[in-house]
C-alpha cells in the first residue's frame, strides 16, 4: 500500500516495471497524476479500498464441471461479455489527447461498456460511436432543467442509462490533488453552453431527483455514491434502476467505510430489486470474483484504466481489461464457478487480521 504523498514529493503512482498499471507512466505531469492517484486527507481510504477486498478469502469448490465459463451479463439492457465497465473519470484528455474516445475504443474491444463522465471533453457523439451503448454519469445543477438538452443529446448518442452520482455535496473538501490540477489549462465540456459540467451535488439533492430524471430523461437511473443501505433502499423506492456501492475512490470522505465492507449490507438490503455495481480498490480477478460472491451484479474499474491509457491509449486499455476478464475466468474455475451468475456468498469469508 503506498503511503499518501504530499505535493512536494516525487509524482505519485510512477509505473513500476514489475507490477504492470501498476501507477502512472513518467511522462505524465505530477499535478495530473496526483489528481487521478490522489485521495481525501491522508488518503486513507484510497488504501484501505484495495487492502480490504483482500480481507474477504475466497473458499473454493471442487467437483464441478467448469469445461466452460459463462461472463456474460445483461445490464440495463446492454448484452455485456463480462462483469466489468469503465469507471467514470473526469480529465482523461489530460491523459491522452483523445480521452474518452480513445478509452472507449479500448473498452470496447475488450468487450467492456464504458460509463462516460458528464465533464468529457470529447462530443458524447464520438464517444458513442467509438465504444457503443454506454452509461452517461452526470450530476445535477440547482437549477435541473439546465441538464435537460445534456440529457437528450446523450440518449441520441447511445447512452442506455443515467448514472447520477450523489456524494459530491458542494460543502465536499477541495483537497490538494483537486487544487494542483486546476492550475493546468481547463478542460472544455463540449456539451454545455459555458464549456463547464456540474461538478457536484446540489445542497438539496434529493430522492424526488431520481424520479425527475427518470421522467424527464426516459432511461433507467443508476444511482452512484451510496454507501449505508438505507439510502438504497429509499434510492429503489424512488424508481432507481440500480445501485453503484461507491465512496468515489477515497477522494471525498477520508475515515468512510470501504466498498468491500459496505456491499453486503447493501445487497442484503435491497434484496435483488436491482442490479447492485461496485467500486472502489478492485485490482484483479480475484477482486471481482469477491465483489460477485457479496452481492455485485457487476463492477467499475477506475484508476487501472486511467494509468493503461496514459501508457498506451485504446491499444492499452484493452490489454489491461483483458487481462482482468482472463484472470476472472480462472479465479472462477478455480473456485468451481462455471458462470458469473452463479457466484453465491458462500465463496467468500471474512478474515480477521491482527
Amino acid at each position: 500500500m503506498r503511503p499518501h504523498l504530499p505535493a512536494t514529493t516525487p509524482r505519485p503512482g510512477a509505473s513500476n516495471p514489475t507490477q504492470p498499471w501498476a501507477g502512472m507512466p513518467e511522462s505524465v505531469p505530477a499535478a495530473v497524476a496526483e489528481y487521478f492517484e490522489g485521495g481525501g486527507d491522508t488518503g486513507q481510504t484510497v488504501r484501505l479500498n484495495e487492502a480490504a477486498w483482500k480481507r474477504w478469502s475466497l473458499q473454493p469448490r471442487v467437483f464441478r464441471d467448469v469445461s466452460v465459463i459463462d461472463t456474460a451479463v445483461d445490464l440495463f439492457g446492454i448484452q455485456m461479455h463480462n462483469p466489468m465497465l469503465v469507471a467514470p473519470m473526469a480529465s482523461l484528455s489530460k491523459l491522452h489527447i483523445d480521452g474518452e474516445v480513445e478509452c472507449a475504443t479500448g473498452a470496447r474491444a475488450a468487450g467492456v461498456t464504458m460509463c462516460l463522465t458528464s465533464g468529457s471533453a470529447q462530443e458524447v457523439e464520438a464517444v458513442g460511436r467509438a465504444g457503443g451503448a454506454f452509461l452517461q454519469q452526470l450530476y445535477l445543477w440547482p437549477d435541473r432543467e439546465r441538464i435537460r438538452p445534456f440529457l437528450e443529446r446523450a440518449a441520441a448518442a447511445g447512452a442506455v442509462g443515467f448514472v447520477l452520482t450523489v456524494d459530491s455535496p458542494p460543502q465536499a473538501a477541495h483537497y490538494g490533488f483537486r487544487g494542483r490540477v486546476a492550475g493546468l489549462p481547463r478542460v472544455h465540456s463540449p456539451h454545455f453552453p459555458d464549456g463547464v459540467p456540474p461538478s457536484g451535488s446540489p445542497a438539496d439533492l434529493s430522492c424526488e431527483d431520481i424520479s425527475w430524471l427518470r421522467r424527464v430523461g426516459g432511461l433507467p437511473v443508476i444511482v452512484k455514491g451510496v454507501q449505508h443501505p438505507d439510502d438504497a433502499v429509499a434510492a429503489v423506492q424512488a424508481g432507481a434502476a440500480g445501485v453503484v456501492v461507491s465512496n468515489h475512490g477515497g477522494r471525498q470522505s477520508d475515515g468512510c467505510l470501504t466498498t468491500a465492507e459496505v456491499l453486503p449490507e447493501v445487497a442484503a438490503a435491497v434484496g435483488g430489486r436491482v442490479p447492485i455495481l461496485v467500486d472502489g480498490g478492485i485490482r484483479s480477478g480475484e477482486d471481482i470474483v469477491r465483489a460477485l460472491a457479496l452481492g455485485a451484479n457487476a463492477i467499475l474499474i477506475g484508476r487501472p484504466v486511467a494509468r493503461a491509457l496514459a501508457g498506451g491509449g485504446a491499444v492499452a486499455v484493452t490489454h489491461l481489461l483483458t487481462e482482468l476478464q482472463q484472470a476472472m475466468c480462472a479465479q472462477l474455475a478455480l473456485c468451481g464457478v462455471r458462470s458469473v451468475r452463479d457466484v453465491s456468498r458462500d465463496l467468500v469469508r471474512w478474515r480477521e487480521w491482527g
